[in-house]
């Protein structure tokens, strides 16, 4: 008999109030770990959302230059992007939403929640949320990394760890070049972030400083324009202990878009925005027996904008929630929460969410939720005005209600599977909307919209080395409003969208990981795209080589913008001492 594989739980965060088991989780979570020798095989944080059918990525170029997030059908804008619980998305506009301001190198895991996030994260988690998560570093240690490929391609990676008794000290730096796969579409990527974490009789501190600096090329990207555009993103964030009950955090982002419509014409039109974003968070619980745990807490968001375009605006949200969650590991499971966000002269909305789950036997997990989600409009949605488009500021917040249920399954740790029916039906959801060719794209209410749909998935490990990987996602989505009204955003989402993946552990000290990917999008052919990536992980040379779009096809991930053919990228990573 060989030997059983070590067992390590994956442990959450996202959509739940404190840290469960993955198998405990009332709500379709997805986590990706990020660090270590997965690291080798992947180039950006959009290797690892890729290996989500229901996360659709919409990218207008590699290395995640600029990237619409969208989870089970919904607009870029109704999904929320997290860096350790705390709020990054941008007020301008949701194109940015991915902007992240730390090196990957810095990330130590990846989830997304799948559904509605209302209720704890409050406006935007109307799809679902992507939560980036850094983690203190085990061992002190320095490595650097270089790579060369397609299209003058021109990477470097620097990363250093520093641990003590009750301190820690991460450093990391990333920087990615291209001259382009078409004209005009040149980039220049840079990441740098510090986080600094310590103990004391108060409790855990932790300091996360970031800052991301991406020009590039935007050829076509909202229209048959030459355009070029810069953005930069500055962010600091503060949490802290009181105890093992109590916590504060406090955020501040600033994100500055210069945006040229004709590279070779700076003067015909040019919008610079400077958006800032303040976000205070104070969380407790109380435990109430072995088995019951009341959670409560309290935010504050401040957004302004100043922008030749847009104009100089602000608003002040503030948000009250609580949620008692009861609970019998292997057993059973029970939470009803409600949130109440308020903006804007009194307005809010209130959020309520009701998940529970059951063993059915000790391999078989039931489980469902249902819940309500809304967004408020971006400032882009609301101001925005160029020769081609127009903002409504009458616009009302989305709203939405979301449901699923699933199945779980465990056979003994080498297979498991899930499968998930979900809807949401959404009253009031923002698009830009044209009543013919020659007209303008006007931000407009949707009056009604709803998608329903399934997901499975089925992971296998076999003889400990091989790792397979199987994702289906089926989408419908439906509307009974602007009949004959050309949609820009709504109805470009997939209809069918699978991922096959395969990672061993080789011979050698090697390391090998395949994706396939197939998506047909609404009305639109289907198209497949594989990636190949093979390194070396012992020792402290790690040499590796990565193939992008292995079979050269020729597809849009977002209608008009081409996204590369085939690539190579070749580097090694160098431990210049710590664990190897």
């Amino acid at each position: 008999m060989g030997e059983e594989p070590a067992r390590k739980d994956t442990v959450v965060v996202t959509g739940a109030y404190t840290p469960v088991p993955l198998e405990e989780a009332d709500r379709s979570v997805r986590a990706v770990e990020v660090r270590g020798e997965q690291s080798l095989v992947s180039n950006s944080v959009i290797d690892f959302l890729n290996l989500e059918p229901s996360v659709d990525l919409r990218q207008r170029g590699p290395g995640n230059i600029q990237t619409d997030v969208s989870i089970r059908g919904s607009s870029f804008g109704q999904t929320l992007i997290l860096l350790n619980g705390l709020r990054l998305n941008d007020v301008q506009s949701g194109h940015h939403n991915l902007d992240i301001p730390v090196a990957l190198d810095a990330v130590e895991r990846v989830e997304v929640l799948k559904g509605s996030g209302s209720t704890l994260y409050g406006s935007d988690a109307v799809g679902g949320v992507v939560n980036l998560i850094t983690k203190p570093p085990e061992t002190s240690e320095f490595r650097l990394r270089g790579a060369l490929g397609s299209w003058g391609a021109n990477q470097q990676r620097a990363s250093g760890a520093w641990v003590g008794r009750k301190w820690s000290q991460q450093l990391a730096a990333y920087r990615d070049f291209s001259t382009g796969f078409m004209p005009n579409r040149d980039f220049r990527s840079l990441a740098l972030s510090s986080t600094t974490r310590g103990d004391t009789a108060l409790g855990h501190t932790e300091l996360v400083l970031g800052h991301a600096d991406k020009p590039f090329g935007a050829e076509q990207f909202y229209g048959n324009y030459n355009s070029w555009e810069r953005t930069k993103t500055w962010y600091s964030a503060l949490r802290q202990t009181f105890g093992e009950r109590t916590e504060a955090s406090l955020s501040y982002r600033r994100h500055t878009d210069l945006f040229v419509l004709y590279r070779d014409r700076p003067q015909v039109f040019t919008n610079r925005h400077a958006a800032e974003s303040w976000q205070a968070v104070a969380r407790r619980h109380e435990k109430f027996g072995t088995n019951a745990r009341l959670y409560y807490g309290g935010e504050f968001l401040h957004d302004g904008i100043e922008s030749n375009n847009l104009g100089a605006h602000s608003r002040t949200r503030g948000a009250a929630y609580a949620a008692f969650d009861l609970r019998a590991l292997n057993r059973f499971s029970f939470t009803l929460g409600v949130r109440d966000e308020v903006y804007a002269s009194a307005n809010h909305q209130v959020s309520p969410t009701a998940a529970a789950g059951v063993w059915l036997t000790p391999r078989l997990k039931l489980r469902g939720s249902l819940s309500r989600a809304f967004r408020l409009p971006t400032f882009t949605d609301l101001y925005y005005h160029d020769p081609a488009n127009l903002g409504s500021p009458g616009l009302r917040p989305e709203r939405a209600w979301s449901g699923e249920a699933g199945l779980d399954w465990n056979l003994g740790g080498h297979v498991r599977g899930e499968l998930t029916y979900f809807q949401r039906r959404e009253r009031d959801g923002i698009d830009y909307v044209r009543r013919s060719l020659n007209d303008i794209w006007r931000a407009t209410n949707f009056q009604r919209l709803r998608f329903q749909g399934v997901e499975a998935g089925i992971t296998v490990r076999a003889a400990r080395t091989h790792l397979f990987d199987f994702r289906y996602t089926g989408l419908h989505g439906a509307q009974n409003q602007l009949d004959g009204v050309f949609s820009k955003y709504t109805f470009n989402y997939p209809t069918h969208s699978g991922v096959a993946g395969w990672q061993s552990s080789l011979p050698g000290g090697m390391l090998a990981r395949v994706r396939v990917g197939a998506v047909q999008r609404y009305a639109r052919n289907a198209y497949g795209v594989a990636d190949v990536y093979v390194a070396r992980t012992r020792g402290r040379l790690h040499p590796f080589f990565q193939v992008s779009n292995l079979t050269d096809t020729h597809y849009q991930e977002i209608f008009g913008v081409a996204m590369p053919g085939r690539g190579v990228m070749g580097g090694v990573e160098v431990v210049v001492f710590g664990a190897r």
